[in-house]
């Protein structure tokens, strides 16, 4: 098999191909990076040897052409991801997640190509605090931010392309990730390298706006699962039962890193900031028979946290311009 993934510099993306050239050595990778300020080439550098890597844009029509009629399989990843840059300026999410996912479906209904779209929760809006209830894939789309309504819009147009044009496709929406190789403007390697660095750590608001966090390897043992098992046409959501608000998480970060679990400060809530994610991922783990390696969200952390500390080369130079930018937001 060979498989072309979009985004794969990036970070769930490059989790994607690690888990691939590790655990399917008969897969052959291509990777399709924009390589904008999220993807950095050097997330690939231990597997550099396995795999085949071209820098470019999805929305770039005839190079998608041209890498997609060579494959099998498209895994596609890439997209601009970060609530804050989409409210700032919405014009990328659309280029990248909505023109470019339409490039892609174009590209594997010429070619005959099987596709899998990987998607997030957020595309569902939000749930209130102490609601018992759990987006399914039947939950209708309600999304908050210009980042999570071109992701809809994405979803939407594979659903179309499935059903008009017979594209083999899946779909996969994913609660939070975290682990290796997440650019430090996210929530957890922000807050883990803040502390690495003698920074107190941020937390909006009051913190109790609750995320189902997922161990990335997790995310990507799924995403293969699908591929292999799921059924053409349909959506499965990936989850591990990880809910936890956001002032648990930056607690538990302050304990197993040694210091003083209220030692962070408080700063302005970010506008439109979903209060609950939640995934009932049983049709995933009934139907496929998927089951997460890490069962605690603290293992998952733990390994997170260790893998940050022994790679301090890889996530500096990202830092001092992070920290800038949120420090202009009053983040």
């Amino acid at each position: 098999m060979h498989v072309l993934v979009t985004g794969g510099a990036g970070f769930i993306g490059a989790n994607f191909v690690h888990h691939t050239v590790r655990t399917r050595p008969d897969v052959q990778v291509t990777v399709l990076d924009a390589l904008t300020y999220a993807g950095n080439e050097r997330s690939l550098s231990p597997v550099e040897d396995k795999v085949t890597f071209t820098k470019g844009d999805i929305a770039d029509a005839d190079l998608v052409d041209a890498l997609v009629k060579d494959v099998d399989l498209v895994v596609h990843f890439a997209a601009e991801s970060h609530n804050d840059n989409s409210l700032h300026d919405p014009w990328p999410f659309v280029r990248t997640n909505v023109i470019g996912t339409y490039q892609l479906l174009e590209a594997v209904r010429r070619h005959g190509v099987r596709y899998h779209h990987v998607s997030t929760d957020e595309v569902y809006g939000d749930l209130e605090l102490g609601d018992p209830t759990r987006f399914t894939p039947q939950t209708p789309y309600n999304p908050s931010s210009p980042y999570s309504a071109t992701k809809a819009s994405s979803d939407l147009l594979v659903r179309a392309w499935v059903r008009s044009f017979g594209v083999q496709a899946t779909i996969s929406n994913c609660s939070n990730n975290y682990g290796p190789y997440q650019h430090v403007e996210k929530f957890i390697p922000r807050q883990i390298t803040n502390v690495l660095d003698g920074i107190r750590p941020k937390l909006y608001g009051t913190g109790e706006n609750v995320r189902d966090w997922i161990h990335v390897d997790d995310h990507n043992s799924a995403v293969w699962a699908i591929i292999d098992r799921g059924r053409i046409g349909e959506t499965y959501l990936i989850g591990a039962d990880g809910e936890q608000d956001n002032k648990t998480v930056i607690e538990l970060i302050l304990e197993l890193m040694g210091q003083e679990p209220k030692a962070y400060d408080h700063v302005n809530d970010r506008p439109g900031h979903d209060l609950r994610y939640a995934i009932d991922a049983g049709k995933l783990r009934t139907e496929l028979g998927w089951e997460p390696r890490y069962t605690t969200f603290r293992d998952g952390l733990t390994a997170t946290i260790d893998w940050y500390r022994s790679n301090e080369a890889w996530w500096r130079p990202q830092k001092g311009e992070t920290e800038a930018r949120y420090g202009v937001l009053g983040r």
